[in-house]
């Protein structure tokens, strides 16, 4: 039985990846978490894990001795990444690069998935989507700079230490129980604490103008778990579902699924100091490798999450 390691298992992905991992794979898992956080999901040995303690990060992986190394650990919301940008580097770059030295370290050659962002292209012109991985990264914000770090040392630690590293870049994941810095997620809540009565019918919006790929991530997981069994070392794999979907278009599904007429109102603070027009995954390498392709519909995993809102609300 292979032993899964997942670095950064109480985030939104972590949590659907255990859960991925424990259902339909024969894996002995593992998970690490920052002091305080909570993993919910039972039978999964967990510890504390520090990532900017690169000491700490060497003795958990010599002792837990993974064979497959999930390394999601990151500062995920780009919005907040321009109010702390030096928290987003330390935790994107930093932490990673402990990660990179604690395997280089081990004794026998796990594989490692780093974990990065379609938002490392940057700006997309209509003309250049959807977006493959040959594209020139130009981040513009500093979430997008600290994961094509990531990513640039990914490659370099695969290439010169001949180590088992692959990479990935995610597109906008969504589904029940992400955070409200997420605009899905956000969307579904205010509507139902509307529905309770707990708001007034005022809906709070950023850009609904803006395209992006949505993809449930529940597939995003299982895309993961795909590129761990069947991904090439060194490669970086886009994981999307190929199609800009406007924001407007989910908050249209959302509204299709209740009673509540809210006025709709801009929020300035919902609003990025740059906003990508339009994002959009070529996820061709992705499908060649594994045969991956998405499951879940956008009304399934808006539904979903619009009813995890209403059973927490």
């Amino acid at each position: 039985m292979k032993k899964a390691l997942v670095i950064g298992a109480s985030g939104f992905v972590g949590e659907h990846l255990l859960e991925f991992l424990r259902a339909t794979h024969d894996y002995d898992v593992h998970a690490t978490k920052p002091k305080g956080r909570a993993v919910s999901c039972p039978g999964v040995e967990t510890d504390d894990l520090d990532l900017l303690d690169a000491g700490a990060v060497a003795a958990a992986l010599k002792r837990i001795r993974p064979d497959r190394i999930f390394h999601l650990a990151d500062e995920s919301s780009v919005a907040q990444s321009w109010n702390d940008p030096a928290q987003t580097y330390d935790v994107n770059v930093r932490g990673a690069l402990h990660v990179l030295e604690a395997v280089r370290a081990l004794p026998y050659p796990p594989r490692l998935l780093l974990v990065g962002s379609g938002e490392e292209y940057g700006r997309i012109g209509p003309e250049e989507g959807p977006v493959a991985e040959t594209h020139e990264v130009r981040p513009t914000n500093p979430y997008a700079a600290a994961k094509a770090s990531q990513n640039m040392m990914g490659r370099i630690y695969a290439e010169a230490y001949r180590m088992d590293i692959l990479m990935a870049r995610t597109f906008n994941y969504y589904g029940p129980g992400q955070p409200t810095l997420f605009v899905a997620s956000d969307l579904c809540r205010q509507v139902a604490e509307m529905e309770k009565g707990l708001r007034p019918p005022v809906l709070k919006v950023g850009n609904l103008s803006a395209l992006r790929d949505f993809t449930d991530v529940r597939d995003v997981v299982r895309a993961y778990v795909l590129l761990m069994m069947l991904g090439k070392s060194g490669e970086t794999y886009n994981v999307g579902s190929g199609k800009a979907i406007a924001v407007q278009d989910v908050l249209d599904l959302i509204l299709s699924m209740t009673e509540v007429k809210p006025r709709i109102e801009t929020d300035k603070g919902r609003l990025r100091p740059v906003d990508m027009p339009v994002i959009a995954a070529d996820a061709r390498k992705l499908v060649k490798a594994t045969g991956w392709t998405p499951r879940f519909t956008m009304e399934q995993t808006v539904r979903d999450i619009l009813e995890d809102w209403r059973a927490k609300v």
